[in-house]
């Protein structure tokens, strides 16, 4: 991964975990990285429900917008992950679900578009 990469990949997480705030989660971990991948934000919702976040962002839509990104192996992928994690964090909320940020930017840098797929990926 190039430095370039990695820091757009911040900026798209911390853009992720700001809109998320203003939504009223609280964000419990940042970048948690397993032996089976990669969980890029985990939330409590105000109703209690333990929200694991992919965040996609993209700069061009050259090879489709950001939200058509996740394949299905990265789908699988995300509920191991979450099954994993709630496994060894019984003190959080048991009701939850995998959602999707994702966020397409303008030609000159600027965010376009910011969708927040609740429930994004099925069988959590």
């Amino acid at each position: 991964m190039t430095d370039r990469t990695r820091r757009l990949g911040e900026a798209g997480e911390r853009l992720a975990a700001d809109y998320l705030q203003n939504q009223g989660y609280r964000i419990v971990e940042r970048n948690v990285r397993r032996r089976e991948g990669e969980i890029d934000l985990i939330a409590v919702q105000d109703n209690g429900t333990l929200v694991f976040v992919e965040v996609k962002l993209r700069r061009s839509s050259r090879t489709g917008g950001a939200i058509q990104s996740i394949s299905p192996a990265k789908e699988a992928r995300l509920r191991t992950l979450a099954e994993a994690y709630i496994a060894e964090h019984p003190d959080l909320p048991e009701d939850l679900r995998i959602d999707v940020v994702a966020i397409d930017l303008t030609v000159s840098g600027e965010v376009g578009k910011l969708q927040h797929i609740q429930n994004a990926v099925e069988g959590n």
